[in-house]
């Protein structure tokens, strides 16, 4: 095992459950904190809990961690008055924070590689000219569902949910974090999918047959003599 593979992992843990907590001390609201970071709640245990049988690449570590940073952020201040996002505005004379953009571009952005990394080592489609765009859809998928979950936070909790949805007064706001997540995992895919194949292969163990090795009666092709 390298030494990155050793040692980056359980930084980034400690990185992120050490803002986690941060986060947690006198938020701006406390349900909308909880709404933001429950992801972080849920999908650290998660991690660790898989980690013997499904090992990450330290790329998708890195990804996750900086993700979760994004949301914990995010979860102290809302979206619309992190005061990055302020700063921003200020600075390039937008007409609004624009850190929620910079969430959903990420909500695509990560979880690209994420998929990516599961359909590669547990899936036939490794080296598929599929993968890719399975890949798009799946985030556009999670981001459309994101978008649902607002919808649906903001018929149960009223006004009291408007720190969670972060809409800024834009109608197109829903419109808006589809696009971001799109443009995200396209991006993602197009800058890092040469470096996450260079990382696969030190999780050769955990990783599923190759498309070629699929049976035939899988594939629905004879077997060739």
């Amino acid at each position: 095992m390298s030494r990155a593979r050793r040692f980056v992992p359980p930084a980034l843990l400690v990185l992120v459950l050490a803002a986690l907590v941060a986060s947690g001390i006198r938020p701006y609201d406390r349900l909308t904190w909880l709404l933001e970071t429950v992801w972080v709640l849920v999908g650290v245990p998660l991690v660790l809990v898989t980690w013997r049988r499904f090992p990450l690449t330290t790329l998708l570590c890195c990804l996750l961690a900086a993700h979760a940073l994004i949301l914990v952020v995010g979860g102290h201040y809302s979206y619309a008055r992190t005061p990055v996002g302020d700063w921003a505005r200020e600075t390039f004379h937008l007409s609004r924070n624009p850190y929620d953009r910079l969430g959903h571009f990420a909500q695509g952005f990560v979880p690209a590689i994420l998929v990516r990394e599961i359909l590669v080592r547990r899936s036939p489609l490794r080296g598929s000219r599929w993968l890719a765009p399975l890949v798009v859809c799946a985030c556009l998928a999670f981001s459309a569902l994101f978008e649902m979950i607002e919808w649906w936070a903001a018929l149960a909790g009223g006004s009291a949910a408007d720190d969670f949805l972060a809409t800024q007064g834009d109608v197109w706001d829903t419109q808006w974090d589809m696009f971001l997540a799109l443009v995200g995992a396209i991006t993602s895919l197009a800058l890092l999918s040469r470096l996450h194949d260079r990382q696969l292969p030190a999780l050769a163990p955990a990783a599923g047959p190759p498309a070629a090795d699929v049976p035939a009666a899988r594939t629905g092709r004879s077997p060739e003599p």
